[in-house]
């Protein structure tokens, strides 16, 4: 299923966005094979007139599927779910389903975020998440298996320890559920520092 339809999808993303990270994750969860292509937000591509015809809002990630095209990484997402059904992200306890649809952090914090006050919000999130997770989770955030809070969960925990230093032995439960994730190929390959933009000094 990921042979001749996944050849046509082609991802417009920044190395460093948990938004683009998280349908990075979603692809490769579910096996399909895309092109990578870079969008420098720090020089300013978003903004070119060849970007802003894909998506006008001026945001990385955007998704090409043939004449399709998707911008903001939760419909993308949505739209990998039902075109290509293997690995579903969503369970089928509808509970459950509700829990991934609640969107935990969106990515508000800009390359020139503050970092004290970056760090302060980080903390503040993952203490309410420590909280809204304990009834849930198992391996992962909301059960044994890997489902959509996963992917959004991944590229902020990633980004917090890397880019703003949070302890996360403050978040035993966040520390646990990040480790597991590092165990799958799906999640490590989608990091920022194994993307082809991510700078030298940043890689691996």
């Amino acid at each position: 299923m990921a042979g001749e339809e996944s050849k046509k999808l082609k991802l417009y993303s920044y190395w460093r966005s948990s938004c683009s990270c998280r349908v990075r994750i979603g692809l490769n969860l579910k096996g399909l094979e895309y092109e990578y292509v870079p969008v420098n937000l720090l020089k300013g591509e978003q903004q070119t007139p060849e970007f802003l015809k894909l998506n006008p809002v001026g945001l990385v990630p955007v998704l090409v599927d043939g004449d399709v095209v998707l911008a903001d990484s939760f419909a993308i997402l949505m739209y990998l779910e039902e075109k290509f059904p293997q690995h579903p992200l969503l369970p089928k306890d509808l509970h459950r389903r509700g829990i991934n649809y609640q969107k935990f952090m969106k990515e508000k914090l800009g390359p020139d975020a503050d970092f004290a006050w970056a760090r302060d919000q980080i903390r503040r999130g993952f203490a309410a998440l420590e909280k809204l997770l304990k009834d849930y989770s198992g391996k992962y955030a909301t059960g044994d298996e890997v489902f959509l809070a996963d992917l959004f969960l991944a590229p902020q925990i990633d980004g917090a320890i890397r880019r703003f230093k949070v302890d996360m032995d403050e978040f035993p439960l966040l520390a646990r559920i990040f480790e597991a994730y590092l165990e799958l190929p799906a999640f490590r390959d989608a990091m920022p520092e194994r993307q082809p933009d991510a700078p030298a000094e940043h890689r691996d």
